[in-house]
């Protein structure tokens, strides 16, 4: 099904930068994550579970490599 969504400008930049880092699609991280929220509806998680729950989602979708990209030149292109 489709839909539309208003993202903040900000949070959606992060997204697509996660998701290139994952190699993934930003519909595929959007799915990732109404999957995790939805599937423990019925939990009883209380505000403490799911704040630990999203560090450790934050955590784990941390980047290791986080030094900026810095353009290449055409010749440095060419040499690859």
């Amino acid at each position: 099904m489709k839909t539309t969504i208003d993202f903040p400008d900000e949070l959606l930049h992060r997204a697509k930068i996660v998701a290139a880092q994952r190699r993934t699609t930003l519909r595929e991280l959007v799915v990732m994550g109404l999957e995790a929220v939805t599937s423990d509806q019925g939990g009883g998680e209380t505000d403490k579970d799911r704040r630990e729950s999203f560090k450790r989602l934050l955590k784990a979708m941390k980047a290791s490599n986080t030094e900026p990209m810095v353009p290449l030149s055409r010749e440095e292109i060419h040499d690859r």
